[in-house]
């Protein structure tokens, strides 16, 4: 093996395995994918890990990244975000998802573009990408668009001051599909919850986010990004090692737990694999994370994992104790997430998952 490949399998460094599991990665799965990645058929890999029922089947480092990189994984930073909101509800620092979003920011009062409907936008709103706020990252020409808020310096400001949307005729509104709900995809309210729990907790998000989670997962390296006002990025470029990754996608697998330890309620995470909105081309969505289904071996099998530009994914699926994790670095590029999503089906769940 190259140097730069760092592969272990079936080590149980997690729990226990079960003789299903240890019998269906084989050395030859392995090397194969490991032929695969060093191709490039799945363009600029930094690493991947593959673990299920308490098993490492593959773990991998390529492009120069070791064990110890720090990978960022931009909008993956979002579903950290709502385990936090999921802890500070389970502190009782916040109410329930239904609280309304602008009562943590009574400073900002009169808002720009005054509507009653924005006083009622709630942190479910955020939390599905469902406000009725004219915020879309994938329209150039929204006022929302995530490239016009990192021009400014308060970040909750830009977002709280946008206005209402309209919806275009071809466009679905919330009151005609069984959801209730209207996907749009928006950074600035992801951000803006991140603020939320902040201001809920009376610290910093990166302090109360080392306190409820990194910590008891283990989890002492990390680096955050900033905002111009010092505040914590919370929808974007948070930097984590790829088994830190691992441990996160854990969480989501095992109930809430890890290694024994309830980290977040088991209703929480329920809440968050739920889908509470269609996202659009076969994809949904649950609280700050993405839901698609899988065809392996004849199967549908419901991927749920947290995503970020340049092809990253934390892929958990439960019902099959799998967490996957795939760093990339094509940020920005064309088919990046269809390189990530055919490395995580073809490449790994096609060999992990028995026909």
């Amino acid at each position: 093996m190259k140097k730069h490949l760092f592969v272990l399998i079936l080590i149980a460094t997690f729990g226990q395995a079960t003789a299903s599991a240890a019998e269906q990665w084989t050395k030859q799965d392995t090397e194969n994918l490991t032929v695969e990645i060093e191709k490039g058929e799945y363009k600029t890999v930094t690493s991947v890990l593959v673990y299920q029922h308490g098993n490492i089947h593959f773990e991998g480092y390529f492009n120069g990244a070791d064990a110890a990189t720090l990978h960022d994984t931009r909008s993956a930073t979002k579903t950290v975000t709502s385990m936090l909101v999921g802890a500070a509800i389970s502190d009782v620092l916040i109410a329930n998802v239904d609280s309304f979003v602008i009562s943590f920011f009574p400073e900002l009062q009169p808002l720009a573009n005054p509507d009653p409907r924005k006083d009622e936008i709630t942190i479910e709103d955020f939390l599905t990408m469902s406000s009725l706020l004219e915020c879309n990252d994938f329209n150039n020409f929204s006022r929302g668009n995530e490239e016009r808020m990192y021009l400014v310096e308060n970040w909750v400001g830009f977002t709280l001051n946008l206005p209402i949307k309209g919806f275009e005729p071809w466009v679905e509104r919330p009151n005609q599909n069984e959801y209730g709900r209207t996907f749009s995809y928006c950074t600035a309210g992801a951000h803006t919850l991140g603020q939320v729990v902040a201001r809920a907790s009376g610290g910093s998000l990166d302090e109360y986010a080392d306190r409820k989670l990194f910590k008891p997962l283990g989890i002492e390296r990390t680096g955050w990004q900033r905002t111009g006002l010092d505040k914590t990025s919370a929808a974007g470029g948070l930097r984590l090692t790829t088994r830190s990754l691992m441990k996160l996608g854990i969480v989501f697998a095992d109930g809430g737990a890890f290694e024994g330890e309830q980290i977040l309620p088991r209703s929480w995470i329920d809440k968050s694999l739920k889908t509470h909105v269609l996202a659009g081309r076969g994809m949904e969505y649950g609280y700050l994370l993405w839901k698609k289904s899988a065809q392996i071996h004849g199967r549908d099998i419901m991927t749920n994992y947290m995503s970020g530009n340049g092809g990253n994914r934390v892929v958990f699926i439960p019902e099959e104790g799998v967490v996957i994790v795939v760093t990339k670095t094509d940020y920005n590029s064309r088919g990046m997430h269809d390189d990530a999503e055919r490395l995580v089906t073809d490449g790994i769940l096609a060999r992990l998952l028995p026909d």
